[in-house]
């Protein structure tokens, strides 16, 4: 199903789009470093736990999630954009799976947020080193699916 009504506006769509999904992924790669840096500092850490939980909360509502909801809204106008996409071909299938790991991994960042403002230390500092590369790693995926389109 395409729109085409939509077709003139793809330029443009496809620009907001991208804005979107870059301040996305700055935000989705820079919340598990703030993780880090959070799970440093003692438990009752006073001023300095509630600078990270101000900071980590500003990024997760003010940054991470509008840059979401704009790039999935964005995404679904270019995906009823014609000539867009081929819906049997392999690479689409692909990168959405990958933004919905995507979406995922930014539920399962909120939801640990929320545990370090309640003065949580969930999981380890290791485990959040190897979180703050998830983002990346999906984000290759999906670029590689869209600009090369191997399949």
């Amino acid at each position: 199903m395409t729109i085409d009504a939509l077709a003139p506006a793809y330029p443009w769509v496809k620009a907001l789009h991208l804005i979107a999904v870059i301040s996305w992924m700055a935000g989705m790669l820079y919340l598990p470093r703030l993780f880090i840096y959070h799970f440093e500092i003692p438990q009752g850490g006073g001023r300095e736990h509630e600078r990270f939980v101000t900071m980590e909360r500003r990024l997760l509502k003010a940054i991470i999630n509008p840059a979401m909801i704009a790039t999935w809204l964005l995404g679904i106008t270019l995906v009823l954009t014609p000539g867009v996409i081929s819906w049997t071909a392999g690479w689409w299938h692909t990168k959405l799976l990958c933004v919905l790991l995507m979406s995922g991994f930014h539920g399962y960042l909120s939801a640990n947020r929320r545990r370090f403002e309640a003065d949580e230390r969930p999981k380890t500092q290791r485990h959040w080193r190897i979180a703050n590369e998830v983002p990346t790693l999906l984000m290759i995926v999906i670029v590689i699916m869209v600009i090369v389109k191997p399949f």
